[in-house]
This record gives C-alpha cells, structure tokens and sequence, in this order.
C-alpha cells in the first residue's frame, strides 16, 4: 500500500499511511493515522487489526485485543485478526484464549505460519513447567 495525495480524505489513504508508519516503527503515530482512516470508515476490519497491532508493538495489550476483538466481530472470517489476537493472548500467557483464537484462523486459512504458532504454546507449556 502506498498514499497518494490525492487520496487524503479516505479511509484507504490512512490506513495505508498507518501501515507505512508501522513499517517504520513510528507505532504512536500509526494509531493516529489509523484513527483517521476509522473516521471515514468505522467497520472496517482491516484497519482495526493493523490499530491492534500498532497498541501491540507498543505493550498496550488491553488496547490491542480490543482491536482485534472489533475486528473478528466486524468481520468473523478474518483469519489474520484471529491469528494476531492468538499472539497477543499467547504474549499475555493466556494460552487456552491464544488456542481458540490460532483454532479458528486455522480453521478458515490453514497456513503455515499459524499451525507453527499454535504449536508453540505446547512447547512454553512444557518449558514453563519444567523450569
């Protein structure tokens, strides 16, 4: 995703510029843009699972899955959002909550990288209680 300009007065513009700021780490300031793309476009499941990552890279974890929960409620076949809310739940150590929310992005889109994910909390479980 790239901004034009000419765009500036719409939600995919924002969110685009949201996402440009993420990719280089400028999180308070993505929130802004995402917040502006969540102006113009409100139920937009998207930009609300890119806002949840935003508050996530910076540790505001409540903010987060408040995000991803508007998301996954807004749109409940958005597999990413569900994956992201599995790794928010995971960093939180709430692993029975991160294995629902792996299970169903695994279950509408069996990638890779979320079969992985959700193994992992098998393996911390075993690590935790052995330490």
């Amino acid at each position: 995703m790239t901004c034009r300009e000419s765009d500036i007065n719409s939600s995919y513009y924002w969110q685009a510029k949201g996402c440009e700021l993420c990719a280089i780490e400028q999180y308070s300031e993505a929130i802004s843009a995402f917040d502006l793309a969540l102006s113009f476009e409100s139920n937009d499941c998207r930009t609300w699972n890119y806002r949840g990552n935003a508050l996530s890279a910076l540790h505001r974890q409540a903010e987060a899955l408040s995000c991803y929960d508007k998301a996954t409620a807004l749109s409940p076949s958005y597999h990413q959002a569900w994956f992201n809310r599995g790794l928010l739940l995971f960093e939180m150590s709430a692993y029975g909550s991160a294995i629902a929310s792996y299970d169903r992005a695994i279950k509408l889109y069996p990638d890779s990288r979320y079969l992985h994910a959700r193994a992992g909390i098998g393996i911390k479980q075993k690590l935790v209680l052995f330490a």
